[in-house]
C-alpha cells in the first residue's frame, strides 16, 4: 500500500497481533526499518574497505616492491567503496527518517481519533499532563528509536561482521587471539547489569519516595513558613533525599566498577597491545609474516567503538519500551460504542429509568435511580457530598454509559443516538470550565463554528460577558491564555455564552457558580435565569437556597433518591432535606455572625 493511502489506523496498531509493545508500535514501518538497517550495515562495511586497501598496499610495497598499477587499483577501489558506503549510510538514514515521519504522523492521528471516541468522563479522571506526555513526549522518544536506533544498530553490526570476517580470512589463528578481549567485555558487562539490577528496586523506591516528599513539601510550604523550619514535611523531604543518595550510591558503585573493567578490556590500546604481543609471538614461531600482522593492527582496535555504541543505544531501546506502552495504552482506551443505526428523538422529555452505575465493582455510585425531566421544567439534584450528583449529570451527558438501566431523550435511548445529535439537544455548563487555546470568539462558537460574529456577540451579551470581552486588548480576537486572562467566574460566563449560542432545549448545570466570587456569581445567576426561560433545566447544587423555586427537587443520598418533591413539600416531611435545609440556614447565620477586624 502506498504512502498516500495508508491502512486504517486501527488495523495498523491492532491489539493482539504481537505482544511486544515495540513490535506492535513499529508494525506499520517494520519493513522500511529493516531496509534502512541493511543499507546502513552495507554502507558501514564498504567504508572499512580502505583499511584493507591500506594493508594491501603496505603488503605489496614490503614484499614485491612498489607496483604503481596495483597501488592505483587499491586506491581506486578504496575511494569508490568509501563514497559508496557513505552514500548507502545516508540512504539508510533517509529511509529511517521518512519511516519515522510516517509513523509519527500515524500515531498522532490514531491517538487523536481514539480520544475523539472515548467517553468524556475518561478525561475528567486523568490529568491533561498524562495525555500530553504520551502524545508528545513519548512519541518524541519513539522518534529516537525509529530514526536513529536501527541505522546505528545496522552500522555497528555491519562493521563488526565485516571486520571479523576479514580478520579470519587473513589468519584464523591470529584472529582468535586478537578477539580474546571482547568476550571479556561482555562478561564484565553482564556482571554490571546484574549488579545494578539488584539495586534497581531500591533506586525506584527511593525515586518514588523523593517525588512524594517533594510534592508534600511544596504543597505544605505555607505551613513550613508559618511554623518554622522544623516541620515534618521538611524532615521527610530531607530523609527522602538522604535515602535516595544512599540508594543511588549502592546502584552506581558496582555498575561503575564493572563498566570500568569492561571498557578497559576493549580499550584500543589494550586491543592493539594484544595484537602486537601475539603477532610478535606468531612471527617468532614462523606462523605468519610480519606484514600479515598489519591488518590486525589496523582493524582490531576499530572494533571497540561499535561494541560500545551497541551498549549505549540499548538505553534508547529501554526508554522506548516504556514510551510505547504508554502510547499503546491510549490506543487501547475503551471507546463508547457508536449506534449502528442512529435514531432521532421525538420531543425533549428525558426519562431516567432504574439507573445504576459503579466506577469499580465495590464502589457503587448510583443505584436504581428513576425520574423524569418534563419539557420546560426545572429539576434540582441535591444531597451530601459523594451522593452521586455529578455522576448522574455526566451519565445524562453520556460522558460514560451506565452499568444498568437507561436514559432516554424523546423516547430514544442515549446509546442509540449520534453524539452530535445528543449535544444539539443537551447543553451543559459544568464546574470545570474547559477553554481551548484559541480566540474568545472561537471558544464561544466551539459548538457552532459557522456562527456569525453578531450571533457570537449576542450570546456573550446574554451571558453577561460582552462588556468584559470588549475590555480585552483585541476584544473577541484575544487568545485565551495569552492576551485574554480571565478569572474563574469570567471563564464560566464564557462557557455559558457557548451554551447560549448552541441554543439547546435541555440545559445541565453542575455547580456553575462554584468558582465565582460574589460579583461573578450574581452575573452568572442573572445570565442563567434569562437563558433558562422555556428550557428543560437540570441543576446540580450544594446550596439549597439556590434551588428552592425548582419545579422538582431530588435528594440523592448514597446513590439513591431518598426524597422527591417541591421545596415546601420536602420541608413538611421533616426528613433529610429538612435537616439539610436547617443546617444550611444555621451555617449561613453563623457566617454572618463572624467577628470582623
Amino acid at each position: 500500500m502506498s504512502d498516500s493511502s495508508p491502512p486504517p489506523l486501527d488495523a495498523a496498531f491492532a491489539t493482539g497481533q504481537v505482544r511486544n509493545p515495540i513490535s506492535r508500535v513499529l508494525a506499520p514501518i517494520r519493513s522500511r526499518l529493516a531496509v534502512a538497517a541493511v543499507l546502513a550495515a552495507t554502507g558501514a562495511m564498504l567504508t572499512l574497505v580502505p583499511l584493507a586497501g591500506i594493508a594491501h598496499i603496505a603488503g605489496t610495497a614490503l614484499t614485491d616492491g612498489p607496483a604503481p598499477s596495483a597501488i592505483g587499483w587499491a586506491v581506486f577501489v578504496s575511494v569508490v567503496s568509501l563514497f559508496a558506503g557513505m552514500a548507502l549510510i545516508t540512504a539508510g538514514e533517509l529511509v529511517a527518517h521518512l519511516a519515522d515521519n510516517r509513523l509519527t504522523h500515524q500515531l498522532r492521528v490514531a491517538v487523536g481519533q481514539r480520544l475523539m471516541q472515548v467517553p468524556l468522563g475518561w478525561f475528567s479522571e486523568r490529568a491533561s499532563s498524562d495525555v500530553k506526555r504520551a502524545m508528545q513526549d513519548d512519541i518524541g522518544t519513539l522518534h529516537s528509536l525509529t530514526a536513529h536506533f536501527y541505522t546505528t544498530l545496522g552500522r555497528a553490526v555491519g562493521a563488526l561482521l565485516i571486520s571479523v570476517l576479514y580478520l579470519f580470512a587473513m589468519d584464523w589463528r591470529l584472529a582468535i587471539v586478537a578477539l580474546l578481549p571482547f568476550p571479556g567485555f561482555f562478561l564484565f558487562l553482564r556482571r554490571a547489569m546484574k549488579a545494578s539490577a539488584k539495586h534497581m528496586d531500591g533506586l525506584v523506591a527511593g525515586m518514588t519516595r523523593i517525588d512524594d516528599a517533594v510534592v508534600e513539601f511544596v504543597n505544605g510550604m505555607p505551613l513550613v513558613k508559618a511554623f518554622g523550619s522544623q516541620g515534618n514535611a521538611q524532615d521527610r523531604y530531607r530523609d527522602a533525599v538522604d535515602a535516595f543518595a544512599q540508594a543511588f550510591t549502592g546502584f552506581t558503585r558496582p555498575l561503575v566498577a564493572s563498566m570500568a573493567k569492561a571498557n578497559a578490556m576493549i580499550a584500543p590500546v589494550t586491543v592493539l597491545g594484544g595484537v602486537l604481543l601475539f603477532g610478535t609471538l606468531f612471527v617468532a614461531l614462523g606462523w605468519v609474516e610480519p606484514v600479515q600482522v598489519l591488518p590486525f593492527a589496523l582493524v582490531t582496535p576499530g572494533l571497540c567503538a561499535p561494541l560500545q555504541l551497541l551498549h549505549y543505544i540499548t538505553h534508547d531501546l529501554n526508554n522506548a519500551v516504556g514510551a510505547a506502552q504508554r502510547v499503546l495504552a491510549l490506543l487501547d482506551t475503551p471507546v463508547l460504542p457508536a449506534a449502528a443505526c442512529p435514531q432521532r428523538p421525538t420531543g425533549c422529555e428525558i426519562r431516567v429509568e432504574r439507573l445504576s452505575h459503579a466506577y469499580t465493582p465495590h464502589n457503587t455510585v448510583l443505584s436504581d435511580v428513576s425520574f423524569t425531566l418534563r419539557p420546560g421544567t426545572t429539576t434540582a439534584i441535591v444531597g451530601p457530598s459523594g451522593a452521586g450528583k455529578s455522576t448522574l449529570a455526566r451519565l445524562l451527558l453520556r460522558f460514560f454509559d451506565p452499568d444498568s438501566g437507561r436514559i432516554t431523550l424523546g423516547g430514544v435511548d442515549l446509546r442509540h443516538m449520534a453524539t452530535s445529535e445528543l449535544y444539539q439537544h443537551i447543553g451543559f455548563v459544568l464546574q470545570e470550565v474547559r477553554l481551548i487555546h484559541a480566540s474568545v470568539a472561537d471558544n464561544i462558537a466551539l459548538g457552532r463554528p459557522a456562527a456569525t460574529r453578531a450571533q457570537v456577540e449576542a450570546a456573550a451579551r446574554m451571558a453577561n460577558i460582552h462588556e468584559r470581552i470588549l475590555l480585552l486588548q483585541r476584544g473577541y480576537d484575544s487568545v485565551v491564555g495569552e492576551d485574554a486572562l480571565l478569572s474563574g467566574g469570567e471563564q464560566q460566563r464564557l462557557s455559558i455564552a457557548r451554551a447560549v449560542l448552541l441554543d439547546p432545549p435541555v440545559l445541565v448545570l453542575d455547580e456553575a457558580t462554584a468558582a465565582a466570587d460574589a460579583e461573578s456569581e450574581a452575573a452568572i445567576q442573572d445570565a442563567l435565569s434569562r437563558f433558562a426561560q422555556g428550557r428543560t433545566l437540570l441543576v446540580i447544587a450544594h446550596r439549597l437556597d439556590t434551588v428552592m423555586h425548582a419545579d422538582q427537587i431530588l435528594l440523592l443520598d448514597e446513590g439513591k433518591v431518598r426524597e422527591q418533591g417541591r421545596h415546601a413539600e420536602l420541608l413538611a416531611r421533616q426528613g433529610l432535606y429538612a435537616r439539610l435545609w436547617a443546617l444550611g440556614r444555621y451555617q449561613h447565620t453563623e457566617k454572618k455572625a463572624l467577628p470582623t477586624c
